[in-house]
């Protein structure tokens, strides 16, 4: 296998250690602007086992398709800071409030402009937790797939090997390519920052961000170099059924939003003496804790 086009999917999440009461909007979608952004951890896993794919194929390379507003270029700056080759921006409000089914038919459509040989994404995404996007991306491309993916153990001509890790342990399976294959947490942790590609690529960017500031010198120095440049595609560019995208195209409906806080119980302080010890152990067994 040489000269591969491997694309990561990759999602810029709302950090879920620091929801809030306007976490959420009336509508039932998230609030993102509320929120600060992270790089989906899964899809870090992800982009380490397409850049080890990276290092181990002749001539292959490794870019990030996103689909999210202008800000979710920083996880493709972030994932060329650490060894991709570019990345592609899918923006636009016609993709606004999309749920799983909406996102997987706009990534296929980006999808099949690209022309990828190995789609690699993360299982899930913290913000969602469905894991539904990469197979449904796979059953839209007709492509085969292996989920729960741990370890790429052997690169054929024209099949991965993957070992994959289950509930109640692993299998190793052969899947032919172009496929999918989403990746776990168990999985290799992705590689730090570069620091010659940060000052490399720190002023990579997509063409609104130019578009904003064409006089910054960020700006010029991306407009001037092809490999700055960001690819951003709206819905147009991607030729899709507007039907089928953002809320429109979205069956999930929320009804209803609860903002649930956890109170900590009444704290109890305890002595070493054999009786405290005694009351706890107790306490632990009637409750389950223990037993």
């Amino acid at each position: 296998m040489k000269n591969a086009k491997i694309v990561v999917l990759a999602k810029q999440v709302p950090d879920t250690r620091n929801v809030g009461k306007d976490a959420m909007t009336p509508e039932g979608t998230v609030n993102r602007a509320a929120l600060p952004a992270i790089f989906n951890p899964e899809d870090l896993n992800a982009l380490e086992m397409a850049l080890s794919l990276k290092d181990r194929i002749e001539g292959a390379t490794v870019h990030v398709l996103t689909m999210g507003p202008l800000r979710a270029a920083d996880i493709i700056r972030d994932a060329m800071f650490r060894g991709a080759d570019g990345g592609y921006l899918l923006s636009g409000r016609e993709f606004a409030g999309s749920d799983t089914l909406a996102t997987s038919y706009a990534l296929s459509c980006a999808l099949r402009k690209i022309g990828p040989d190995i789609i690699v994404a993360g299982r899930q995404a913290i913000d969602g937790d469905t894991a539904q996007v990469g197979p449904q991306v796979a059953e839209k491309l007709g492509l085969p797939q292996v989920t729960y993916a741990e370890r790429i153990v052997e690169i054929k001509e024209a099949s991965l090997v993957i070992k994959r890790r289950l509930e109640h342990g692993t299998e190793v399976v052969e899947c032919p390519v172009p496929a999918v294959v989403t990746v776990n947490a168990s999985a290799e942790a992705c590689r730090p920052r570069n620091a010659k590609r940060v000052m490399a690529f720190k002023c990579a960017m997509a063409k609104s961000e130019i578009a904003a500031a064409p006089e910054s010198e960020a700006a010029l120095r991306a407009a001037s170099k092809p490999a700055l440049q960001i690819v951003e595609w709206a819905a147009a560019d991607v030729d899709p059924d507007p039907q089928q995208l953002g809320l429109t195209g979205s069956p999930t409906k929320v009804k209803k939003i609860e903002n649930v806080v956890f109170q900590a119980k009444e704290a109890k302080r305890l002595t070493a003496s054999d009786c405290d010890i005694k009351e706890l152990m107790v306490e632990l067994i009637a409750s389950h804790t223990l037993g």
